[in-house]
């Protein structure tokens, strides 16, 4: 079977590790997370994870690299691994904002692949995009859509959209969570249990989600259904909006937008 390394055991790293185990692409023989802290290298282990903190020798070991490191890390990574990662291997990379151009600049002229997931990883249902470099091959190609494609949703995008897909897909996860957070809020204001409150929320809105990817209709055409006339739910959206909550809503993806181009 394939080994893979993830460079960097943060969050998301640790989510793509649990992801890959659940869905039993990888056990731990094969999987294995270089990470450099040592408070947490020790989290790592206790939750099961094969660790290690030398970067090169993993990626001598693995035959797919996943780079899952902070913006501000990548030119210091890519200075230690220049001169073990080669063409050979797969190497794909979900570091926001760096791109094609910038990953084989410094790391040498390889196929590369951009993933853009979501911590949804670890319970398989991440909404994942990727960009792949005009030198991918269609086998590598297929390797890469088949991995990610049993940790939740897929798609292919061209390079230019990664920067919005990121807001959308990856800060998205903490946007809704935003808006359940305050729905639960209200729950409790209203009567519930702060238990009661996030369990009727998370499953009010997983099962919003899950009609409009069953529908495929336009989120509106749902809202019309359960908003009669001078009824309690028009009242209560009226109020959001009156308050600015589209607006804000928009607002704060445009804002984490314009925000890539300066990361470092």
């Amino acid at each position: 079977m394939e080994k893979l390394v993830i460079i960097g055991g943060g969050n998301l790293g640790a989510s793509l590790a649990k992801g890959l185990i659940l869905s039993k692409q990888f056990t731990g023989e094969n999987l294995l997370i270089s990470e450099k802290r040592a408070s947490r290298s020790a989290w790592l282990k206790e939750n099961n994870f094969n660790v290690t903190s030398d970067n090169i020798e993993a990626v001598k070991w693995a035959d797919t690299i996943v780079l899952s490191v902070k913006p501000q890390q990548f030119d210091d990574l890519a200075k230690e691994l220049a001169s073990v990662i080669n063409g050979n291997k797969i190497i794909i990379s979900t570091i926001t904002g760096i791109t094609h151009a910038t990953i084989t600049e410094k790391l040498g002229k390889i196929p590369t692949i951009r993933a853009i997931p979501n911590t949804a990883l670890e319970i398989l249902e991440s909404m994942t995009c990727l960009s792949f470099s005009e030198d991918v091959d269609e086998t590598r190609k297929e390797a890469v859509l088949g991995l990610f494609d049993k940790l939740g949703k897929t798609i292919v995008l061209p390079e230019e959209l990664m920067g919005a897909a990121t807001v959308i897909g990856a800060c998205g996860t903490a946007f809704a969570l935003r808006f359940m957070r305050a729905m639960a809020q209200g729950g409790i204001e209203i009567g519930f249990n702060s238990e009661m409150s996030h369990f009727i929320t998370a499953q009010t809105v997983k099962g919003a989600a899950r009609l409009i990817l069953a529908t495929k209709n336009h989120p509106e055409q749902e809202i019309d259904k359960v908003t009669t006339p001078q009824g309690i739910t028009i009242s209560g959206l009226n109020e959001m909006e009156h308050k600015g909550f589209s607006s804000a809503v928009i607002k704060g993806l445009l804002n984490s937008y314009n925000k890539l181009g300066n990361i470092k």
